[in-house]
């Protein structure tokens, strides 16, 4: 494991430099009396100041890859000397910002394109397709609501339509979203309850690509990939750095008629608690998620959904073999 992740780390050329911020504007962390928490070599520094600021509560919603991405920020976190506290797994998006609104967590991972569609009604046609301006104008909308988006992440994990290829060939050979229209009617499609209303999921095959399944398998994110393995669905919303595409052999439909947006991550912080943390909690962030490439999220993601790994184990063995924390 710990190869591969070299392996695709060091393929990509990644400078994991001095912690700057990125696109989060936030300044990079200078000297000063106390040992900054910056990224010195990739390794974080632990800032014994931080520990003095208040506690801050990490969450994620409920699949794998917010576990992965949640530990990581926190975990991170804690090692430039913040005291963290998780309350991972909390729900769905609405339920997340519901409790981020709320104050009953500071921050967690959410994906830009699911807060456009889902949080601010931007429409998926006007959400742009490039990944730094859809940023943008997340991050815009988050800062009108008391909420800081931080710089986002180089993957993108859109929802994915797939099918196992012998369900593609059976219903025509299918590589496309589009080539299900005259084919659906006959067809299982399975997603999570949230789906079936968001113009980013059933929604939008419906509205976009004019497709009516015989019938909608609701069923919890956990599941995607049982319903298809089952039988139990012909086409099933996944993720597209889901481990399980390679694995299982998925064939995962083109978006010919682009319905989907960008979805990069962006850890979103309540803006009162980023102002008490101070640069370094940015900082972290940024300089984390620079490792963060969709085949480093696939191979996180396939520890845990294929090898049955921990999510905070898999976590702790990424920000080592990555260099950022030290073992």
């Amino acid at each position: 494991m710990r190869r591969r992740i070299q392996t695709l780390l060091l393929a990509l050329g990644l400078i994991l430099g001095a912690g700057a911020c990125g696109s989060t504007g936030q300044p990079t962390t200078g000297g000063g009396a106390a040992m900054p928490a910056d990224v010195q070599g990739k390794a974080i520094r632990r800032n014994a100041e931080n520990a003095a600021k208040p506690p801050i509560v990490v969450s994620s919603k409920n699949f794998t890859e917010e576990f992965i991405v949640a530990e990581i920020y926190a975990q991170a976190l804690a090692a430039a000397g913040y005291r963290i506290k998780k309350q991972l797994d909390i729900g769905s998006e609405l339920v997340a910002l519901k409790a981020l609104r709320a104050g009953r967590i500071d921050a967690y991972p959410e994906y830009t394109g699911t807060a456009l569609t889902t949080f601010f009604d931007v429409r998926a046609r006007d959400i742009p397709k490039d990944p730094a301006q859809a940023y943008a104008l997340a991050r815009r909308h988050f800062a009108k609501i008391g909420m800081t988006a931080l710089s986002p992440t180089p993957f993108t994990d859109s929802n994915a339509f797939a099918m196992t290829k012998e369900g593609a060939e059976k219903a025509g050979n299918i590589t496309k979203i589009s080539q299900l229209k005259g084919r659906a009617q006959d067809l299982t499609l399975s997603g999570s309850s949230e789906c079936a209303q968001r113009i980013d999921c059933k929604l939008g095959l419906e509205q976009v690509y004019g497709l009516e399944f015989g019938a909608y398998k609701p069923v919890d994110l956990s599941k995607r990939h049982e319903v298809l393995r089952d039988g139990q669905a012909d086409v099933s919303v996944v993720f597209s750095t889901d481990g399980q595409i390679q694995a299982e052999n998925l064939v995962v439909l083109q978006d010919d008629l682009q319905l989907l947006p960008p979805y990069n991550v962006t850890f979103v912080v309540r803006t009162p608690v980023l102002r008490a943390a101070g640069p370094d909690l940015a900082n972290v962030v940024a300089a984390v998620n620079k490792g963060l490439t969709t085949e480093v999220m696939q191979e996180l993601n396939s520890r845990v959904d294929v090898d049955r790994g921990r999510p905070a184990d898999v976590a702790a063995q990424y920000l080592q073999e990555a260099g950022y924390v030290r073992s």
